[in-house]
């Protein structure tokens, strides 16, 4: 119950899409709170952030915050780091969890437009909310830094920005990692597979006018373990230990928490 004991955490994208299920921003949310950690829930969608906060609160943990921001502006990126150390006075534990696929396709058929948006949500937002909270973290000299990447970005598949944004994130991170550890800062990813989190489910449901399970259906046959898909506390319990003391000598992984899916991979 208390391996983020008064850790002050930040979870972008601590809200999520509407579904019938739990989505990974706010699973880990509420993990982190379980774990003793204060947590400042950031998300552009007010509304949504507050619903984490109120679930939270229901289960009697109330050192909790909300941020409003768009982590595609880096005025916001800035904000909330400035935000934070005005109420919290650092940062141990900055979670990224913002990311999108909508509108995706193949090169010739692929708008700029839609490439630019994939692109600027999944790895700008990622770069530009680390460049701000580095400083901080430096500082400190401790601090741990995590971003949900996918296994899209060793597999194949017809997603190909978000593809491209992900292994984009898996090399930033190694990058960091590097570049951080002698400040005793460390930076991980995890690579979820395919997990039934509104985000998931509800766009292919609507897109192809199916019912929900028909697309678990399919997904679930597509795991190797248990031929079963995965949970966002799957992912949230992942990050618990990316950013616990547990994990004190893991740096610049790339963790896939997806059932056996990449050990297909070749």
């Amino acid at each position: 119950m208390n391996r983020l004991k008064n850790k002050v955490c930040v979870v972008i994208g601590a809200g999520q899409t509407l579904g019938e299920t739990v989505g990974n921003g706010r699973a880990t949310a509420i993990r982190f709170a379980r774990e003793g950690g204060q947590i400042i829930l950031v998300d552009k969608n007010r509304q949504s952030a507050h619903a984490t906060l109120d679930l939270i609160r229901t289960e009697g943990y109330s050192d909790l915050h909300t941020i409003n921001a768009d982590v595609t502006v880096e005025a916001d990126c800035e904000r909330i780091t400035s935000e934070v150390i005005a109420n919290f006075g650092r940062i141990d534990v900055l979670h990224y969890n913002v990311g999108q696929s909508e509108g995706d396709s193949e090169v010739v058929t692929l708008p700029q437009s839609n490439w630019d948006k994939i692109m600027s949500m999944n790895l700008r937002g990622f770069y530009l909310c680390s460049k701000h909270t580095l400083p901080i973290m430096r500082q400190q000299g401790w601090g741990v830094i995590q971003c949900i990447s996918s296994a899209a970005a060793v597999t194949s598949g017809r997603n190909m920005t978000y593809k491209v944004s992900k292994a984009g994130m898996n090399a930033l991170v190694q990058s960091m990692a590097i570049d951080n550890g002698k400040y005793g800062i460390r930076v991980n990813t995890i690579m979820p597979g395919l997990m039934d989190t509104p985000m998931a489910i509800e766009r292919r449901a609507r897109e192809r006018a199916v019912e929900r399970d028909v697309i678990r259906q399919e997904r679930d046959n597509s795991v190797p373990l248990m031929k079963k898909m995965g949970t966002a506390w799957d992912v949230a319990d992942a990050a618990l230990f990316l950013a616990s003391d547990e994990a004190s000598y893991i740096t610049g992984i790339a963790l896939p928490v997806d059932g056996g899916v990449t050990a297909r991979v070749g």
